[in-house]
């Protein structure tokens, strides 16, 4: 088995490593006090090919799915909170698009993206969460339109975003088959931004609520057909799952970086803590975590990249256990840096509060053991 990348893949990630150095490590921790989005970052991204990344080569996209992992990475290395409104536009929003959306709709919203473009996914409610299928938002056709009518929460991008994916059901009496998919633009009449959630972390991408209040929408923004969207739904969330694992990759890789380096700079008893047994343990088991993480998630955008499929275990497991190792490497890299480490002096105070997220959305780790046990032993 080969596990080294291609020279193309080194090169395009020592370009996105050196861009992530310049231009967002440096301000993260600015974004994170003030809660900006960093749209002159999200710009600067699209010029230099970033959001043309996983898109289709016919509309000038480049990059297979594990060139995309690698951005992911990377841009998550230096702004958790950015890396998630990177993967919720380039992955889970626009996969509905570019997996089932109408020749018309590619036209229209795949170019918009590359130009760095802002996508939220509107699919949870305050009662449909891990039950995806139980959505109270409501459509019904009207002429040429559909309308919509609830509420979403939580939203990465909400605030932000130029359009969305959202999914509404036509008959809650008619489960997973009544739901559907529609395009909205911000501005299209009966939408509408509410409450800004207040988080733990990922501050510079914002949690919002969204409403839709008699909203139109053009028959034409229907993705796929009626009764069809649970599927795109599941699909976008099992694609996504490699990305949060990539995420909480980055996540990781900063914070043992930071570790490793302070723990070589900061002496106790007279010598580097690096020399002490105890925090050599700890670098060890940061070591082995991360390099297990990374194989899980490169396997999994591997097999997605060769075979052009979705599975649901693979990235399910990447998630699973991406996330807890960034866990478990957040943890000892605030408890190598001691009391410092629990100041906001410090990135990995940082970095310990925006990994938390990476083991609840897109399917908390709960969802993806149940997953994985389902896929292995069969049962539906």
């Amino acid at each position: 088995m080969d596990f080294e990348l291609s020279e193309e893949q080194k090169m395009f990630q020592s370009m996105v490593r050196d861009f992530v150095d310049n231009e967002i490590a440096p301000r993260a921790a600015e974004w994170d006090e003030t809660e900006e989005f960093p749209l002159d970052i999200v710009r600067k991204m699209a010029e230099v090919g970033l959001y043309g990344l996983h898109m289709p080569e016919e509309y000038g996209g480049s990059g297979d799915d594990l060139t995309f992992v690698l951005a992911v990475e990377e841009v998550s290395r230096g702004c958790a909170g950015l890396g998630a409104s990177y993967v919720t536009t380039m992955s889970l929003a626009m996969n509905p698009i570019v997996a089932h959306g109408s020749a018309q709709q590619k036209d229209r919203y795949i170019p918009w993206v590359m130009q760095g473009a802002n996508v939220a996914f509107g699919l949870t409610e305050a009662m449909a969460g891990s039950d995806v299928a139980n959505l109270d938002t409501r459509y019904e056709r009207d002429g040429d339109d559909f309308v919509l009518n609830g509420t979403k929460i939580f939203i990465t991008n909400g605030a932000e975003a130029d359009f969305l994916v959202t999914f509404a059901t036509r008959d809650r009496a008619l489960g997973y088959k009544g739901i559907s998919a529609f395009i909205v633009e911000r501005g299209m009449p009966g939408f509408s931004v509410g409450k800004l959630e207040k988080k733990m972390g990922m501050h510079p991408a914002s949690a919002a609520e969204l409403v839709f209040d008699n909203c139109r929408v053009p028959a034409s923004n229907l993705i796929g057909e009626e009764g069809r969207g649970f599927g795109i739904a599941l699909q976008a969330i099992d694609t996504c799952r490699v990305c949060v694992a990539a995420q909480a990759l980055g996540i990781a890789q900063a914070a043992y970086d930071a570790a490793v380096s302070y723990a070589k700079e900061r002496k106790q008893f007279g010598v580097e803590i690096a020399r002490h047994q105890g925090i050599q343990f700890m670098i060890s088991d940061m070591a082995v975590d991360l390099d297990a993480a990374r194989l899980l998630t490169y396997r999994a955008a591997w097999q997605m990249q060769t075979t052009g499929k979705v599975s649901a275990k693979e990235p399910a497991m990447a998630k699973l256990f991406a996330s807890e190792a960034a866990h478990r490497i957040c943890h000892r890299a605030l408890q190598i840096h001691g009391g410092y480490g629990y100041t906001g002096e410090f990135a990995v105070e940082r970095l310990y509060r925006d990994q938390r997220i990476t083991e609840i959305y897109e399917g908390t780790s709960e969802m993806q053991r149940w997953t994985i046990a389902r896929q292995i032993t069969a049962l539906k």
